[in-house]
């Protein structure tokens, strides 16, 4: 196997926090970060798969736990704008379970 990266927490968290930043700037697709993430799981060593599962569920369960606390927070500032469009999105917002059988199958 050539190139193998790093499985450390702070490695997992750039990573995914990257990936987020590329998609919100529109500098990635939806399907571009997926085929990234593809990518980095093939490159993490099989040996340190679970403790690469580990720490990629712990950021993605913290990441969507900020995001629906700053969606919360300002649904409920009335003073804010877009506080009907914040509320769609809240309302259509697709549920994409984070299991590890997910990330395993990556």
């Amino acid at each position: 196997m050539g190139q193998e990266v790093s499985v450390s927490y702070q490695a997992v968290k750039s990573k995914v926090y990257k990936l987020i930043d590329a998609l919100v700037e529109d500098i990635k697709s939806e399907g571009d970060v997926q085929e990234s993430m593809k990518r980095w799981w093939k490159l993490v060593h099989p040996a340190d798969r679970p403790v690469a599962r580990k720490y990629l569920l712990e950021v993605l369960q913290k990441s969507n736990a900020s995001l629906e606390a700053i969606t919360d927070g300002l649904v409920g500032f009335k003073e804010f704008e877009a506080v009907r469009d914040l509320e769609s999105v809240k309302a259509s917002k697709i549920q994409r379970p984070t299991s590890q059988a997910q990330v395993a199958s990556m």
